[in-house]
């Protein structure tokens, strides 16, 4: 056996560097100091403000209207809505027994849900603009005495709130901003260990799923109260630690892990396409890319591994310069006011550097890189801390402004915060390309008339009449919309075909025609809604297959790849031989590890598929194949362990068509065995293993 150890050492040490390097990626160094300008008055402040000769920012609202804001957004009314978290940053009502290395906190007791809840200081603000002037000028308070709430959604008759550790749904069905009752209770077990880093950002998806992110030095053990299996029994919560997007169906009363890993995610930005991005904190990128199912790079050493151990690979953050720390959220913007040179721009706040950045984002292979090009606004007053921006009604775009002089955890729960400032700003164009109007109520609309904002030049319209259509299930709305379909614009194809999943109109029938649509991102997400629920009839699954073969988009093939990965073998498989084919993609950021992942979920029930795959000397010889997946497949059988993988490591052996085959092999192995005993291995194995390989000579 000693040959053996010593023939596959340096691989293996190569990729335990590897590893403690990206268990690094806690980020605990020093704490930025705080300011020792004093606080400037909202006017004082706003005149410091330097933006793009094109660009202008101007105060929306300010202390002593809000405090605290960490998340705005706008209702379909077009009035700004506000989370002020002004509870941060100890949970009332709860004592700490304890905190570790890593600032994460053990409390006394879980706390109960509102409305029996210990009332803290946070709530929830409404805003209007009485008279289109840009100045909100009216408020009223949704919701007082929250406790750590982080964020909140409008939709589906009420509001849904991110109250952890619950998300809640206050209903309010005649819409009068006055909670028809005491919340319900969704989903409970997100962690409270650290209060800068809880579950947030909750927002809509173009599925009709809520999404939202989880940072770093929190747990999750999610489930939905009161909920039970098929055996009777309650649910089994889904675990995580830290680092994740995660989702939610309202009606389906389903919870997932969208996507492990990611920075300290605190945002969640998904673009015209449905893409999902979150920034992250750590300095030297700009965030993360999260595609369905897969696994990106987190700290390993503050969080441990990944949750699955045969994962063998992660994605790393989206390729950027060198910068210093920056932040969690950002915004792509797809408006229609700012000067047509920015679109399709990365917003990025930037708290502890007080200025919002502009970046470039382009796409690298099926994923994205990012450049930075400039600020949007920059100032000298260093108490300006925005947390959080969003794209308004009319097309600006709106940053929060947390305004302290300190923006460090460690500090503010040594007391070091000021808890009674908060602005928000408008950043527009210099110019005004429309007069300002007073916002109009997009859920007095008809139906039609939603139908028609999907062609809106603002995102904002198109993603709030979208919710507004999922809220309703109007199916009246079906021909229209499949005659949009047809459209010449893109967008309007792909928003036609997200409406029509609103109204219960997409079925496979309708997907034959989808599936071979001129637009990529139409086919990109008829596979993706078709494949959710994890069932495709097999005369869909056919179809898969064959789009695979021979899909020219490599963010299609992307999702292929993650959508296979949810169905049953005898579907996945298929589609993942189709894909393995495309040898352009070996090079991919992305594609060689999610068809191993998809590969890798059936290993275990469905070996015989698995192994099906590798009868056709082809696959074998396919550049994907033998550069990425035979080592894994290898790796995976033999970490596992048992008497049947390893036997199947011998058939592997046996049937490896080539010398280059056996040695991809052999890597996977030596990597599985790197501190194993290989004593008492079976036979079979032992007569399998290449006669010139250091094994065979033990």
């Amino acid at each position: 056996m000693v040959g053996l150890r010593r023939w596959c050492s340096p691989t293996i040490l190569r990729l335990g560097c590897l590893a403690v390097l990206c268990g690094s990626c806690g980020h605990a160094g020093a704490q930025p100091e705080p300011s020792a300008q004093g606080a400037l008055s909202p006017a004082e402040s706003l005149a410091r403000f330097r933006t793009p000769a094109d660009l202008r920012a101007e105060l929306v609202v300010a202390e002593p209207t809000i405090a605290q804001p960490v998340f705005i957004n706008f209702d379909e009314r077009g009035r700004l809505w506000v989370a002020e978290y002004r509870q941060y940053p100890e949970p009332a009502g709860l004592k700490m027994l304890s905190r570790d290395q890593y600032w994460r906190a053990v409390y006394d007791k879980i706390p109960p849900a509102p409305p029996h809840h210990d009332r803290g200081l946070d709530r929830i603000s409404i805003h209007a603009d009485s008279d289109g002037d840009g100045r909100y000028d009216e408020r009223k308070v949704f919701l007082d005495g929250l406790n750590i709430a982080t964020a909140f959604a409008q939709g589906r008759g009420g509001v849904w709130v991110l109250h952890p550790p619950y998300l809640l749904f206050y209903p309010d069905r005649d819409r009068d901003d006055r909670p028809d009752g005491d919340p319900e209770v969704h989903l409970e077990g997100f962690g409270l260990e650290d209060t800068h880093s809880v579950v947030n950002s909750l927002t809509w998806g173009p599925d009709g799923w809520l999404y939202a992110a989880q940072g770093s030095t929190v747990t999750g053990n999610v489930r939905r109260p009161g909920a039970t299996g098929p055996d009777g029994k309650p649910e089994a919560p889904i675990h995580s630690l830290g680092q994740l997007i995660w989702r939610y169906h309202p009606e389906q009363k389903k919870y997932e892990i969208f996507a492990e890993g990611g920075g300290n995610a605190f945002g969640v930005e998904i673009d015209s396409k449905g893409r999902i991005f979150s920034g992250h904190n750590g300095g030297d990128t700009r965030g993360f890319h999260y595609v369905q199912g897969g696994y990106s790079q987190k700290g390993f050493t503050k969080h441990g591994p990944l949750s699955n151990p045969y994962a063998f690979g992660f994605f790393p953050p989206l390729k950027h310069h060198s910068v210093p720390r920056f932040t969690h959220t950002w915004l792509i913007y797809e408006g229609d006011l700012l000067p047509e040179a920015y679109r399709g721009q990365l917003f990025g706040p930037a708290p502890i550097l007080s200025h919002v950045v502009r970046s470039e984002i382009q796409p690298l292979g099926s994923t994205w890189e990012t450049r930075d090009i400039g600020y949007a606004l920059e100032t000298t007053d260093e108490w300006f801390r925005p947390v959080d921006i969003k794209l308004g009604p009319d097309g600006a775009l709106y940053v929060a402004d947390w305004y302290d002089g300190n923006i460090s955890h460690l500090r503010n729960s040594q007391g070091v915060i000021d808890r009674e400032n908060g602005r928000i700003y408008r950043l527009g164009p210099a110019e005004e390309r429309r007069p300002r109007e007073k916002p109009r109520d997009l859920g007095s609309l008809p139906t039609d008339e939603l139908v028609g904002l999907l062609k809106h030049p603002n995102r904002w319209q198109r993603q709030t009449a979208l919710r507004l259509l999922y809220d309703r299930r109007d199916a009246s709305a079906i021909p229209q919309l499949t005659r949009r379909l047809g459209s010449p614009t893109s967008q309007t194809a792909l928003e036609a075909l997200w409406g029509l999943h609103a109204c219960g109109g997409l079925d496979e029938a309708l997907a034959g025609e989808t599936l071979t649509h001129s637009d990529p991102y139409v086919r990109l997400w008829t596979v993706r809604l078709l494949a959710d629920d994890g069932v495709v009839s097999p005369p869909l699954a056919a179809r898969l297959a064959r789009l695979a073969a021979t899909e020219p988009h490599v963010e299609v093939r992307s999702q292929l790849a993650c959508s296979a990965r949810r169905l049953p073998a005898a579907e996945c498989l298929p589609i993942v031989r189709s894909l393995a084919a495309h040898a352009e993609d070996s090079s991919d950021p992305h594609l060689p590890l999610l068809l191993w992942w998809a590969i890798e979920r059936h290993c275990g029930a469905e070996r015989e598929g698995v192994l099906q795959l590798l009868a056709d000397e082809e696959f074998w010889r396919a550049p994907l194949v033998a550069e990425h997946l035979l080592p894994r497949i290898m790796k995976r059988f033999a970490l596992a362990g048992t008497r049947a993988d390893l036997l199947i490591c011998a058939r592997l052996f046996r049937s490896a068509p080539d010398p280059a085959s056996r040695a991809r092999l052999l890597q996977g192995f030596a990597e599985a065995f790197q501190g194993r005993s290989m004593t008492n291995l079976p036979d079979e194995l032992v007569a399998a293993v290449p006669a010139d390989s250091p094994f065979a000579a033990v």
